[in-house]
């Protein structure tokens, strides 16, 4: 009895097969999301910690001694060239109309010591005055300029100290420290406030002295900001590890001006050379079970499941390895109910 039900239920094993590629054909075609896989050249990855910094973060120091008259406020932005800070500059502007004084009698006396030697000089070629009264008189002049030029030296130099008295910022930034408060007596090169620049940033990595040889600048790695992740170039790579960290340093560009300065990011460097491979957008992996596959999408518009492996990863894609070729189109929203065979819609008619 057992030998004559098995054709029966062969057949009707057949039926419901058939039955069941019928409906696939009939049902309705499912709209999608899809994207291309890609041919491209990738590099195996290790991440590795960095921070956002500002290229230009400096605690700014007076150049003259004196008591402080005013310091601007945390958090103000000042533009290169204006002031962050003043030093009480009193004696010094009392002192540089003492200079202006002198200079001013100086050059009347010149004046006149010169209107002498001209007066003498006349006499001479007349035989009424003798030679030894030019030479004093000439020797007069030569002193008095040479007391001028210290004169004009002394006021250069005291205008100077009145100039250096402002302390004044080296790069436009925010003043995110008061290293002093107002009425404190400060020495030259004294830190009076910390100024950062927020505009221009970029990301210090240390990184293991094992990739070294991998890392170039220009080369653009994988930046993980939060949840947000893009390409940024590596923008110079200092040569010189540390003994003993084994550890050496790298600079990349922080394009992304919503970047806050200190905080934390992940960079994948590369740590083999490069091989060509097959990548596809991490959305278009299905993982059911232990199987990992992708929905092929055929020029008839109709899904084929492809099982795959994966390598490494770069950003938004993943190497599959498996029958996959650079080019083919693959599912990447809607294959949560998508069958074998399924006729499918996608979306703006790729």
């Amino acid at each position: 009895m057992q030998i004559r039900k098995a054709p029966i239920i062969m057949l009707l094993a057949l039926n419901s097969m058939a039955g069941l590629a019928e409906a696939q054909s009939q049902a309705p075609a499912a709209p999608v999301a899809i994207d291309q896989a890609r041919l491209d050249t990738f590099s195996a990855s290790v991440w590795v910690p960095g921070t956002v910094i500002s290229r230009n973060d400096a605690r700014i120091g007076a150049e003259t001694d004196g008591r402080i008259t005013w310091v601007a406020e945390v958090g103000e932005f000042i533009e290169a060239g204006s002031a962050i800070a003043r030093v009480d500059d009193t004696d010094l502007r009392l002192e540089l109309a003492d200079n202006d004084a002198r200079l001013e009698s100086l050059g009347a006396q010149q004046r006149y010591q010169g209107s002498n030697l001209s007066r003498l000089e006349q006499l001479s070629e007349k035989n009424n005055a003798a030679a030894n009264q030019v030479d004093e008189a000439r020797a007069q002049l030569d002193m008095t300029d040479q007391e001028i030029r210290r004169a004009r030296i002394a006021v250069q130099q005291t205008q100077r100290r009145i100039d250096l008295s402002q302390v004044l910022a080296p790069f436009s930034g925010v003043v995110v420290e008061r290293l002093v408060e107002v009425g404190e007596f400060v020495n030259r090169g004294s830190e009076v406030a910390r100024l950062v620049d927020t505009q221009n940033r970029e990301i210090r990595v240390r990184a293991p002295l094992s990739v070294a040889e991998y890392v170039r600048p220009g080369l653009e790695v994988s930046v993980k900001y939060g949840e947000r992740e893009s390409l940024s170039p590596v923008r110079r790579v200092i040569p010189v590890g540390d003994e003993r960290s084994r550890m050496f340093e790298i600079r990349v560009a922080a394009e992304d001006s919503s970047w806050v300065i200190g905080s934390p990011v992940r960079l994948a460097l590369p740590n083999s050379d490069p091989r060509e491979l097959v990548a596809v957008p991490r959305d278009a992996l299905v993982l059911r079970g232990a199987e990992i596959f992708v929905l092929r999408v055929t020029p008839e518009n109709v899904v084929e499941k492809i099982s795959v492996a994966t390598g490494i990863g770069l950003g938004n894609l993943v190497e599959v390895i498996g029958n996959v070729q650079g080019g083919d189109r693959v599912v990447t929203r809607g294959a949560e109910r998508l069958q074998p065979g399924q006729a499918v819609v996608v979306a703006g008619g790729s």
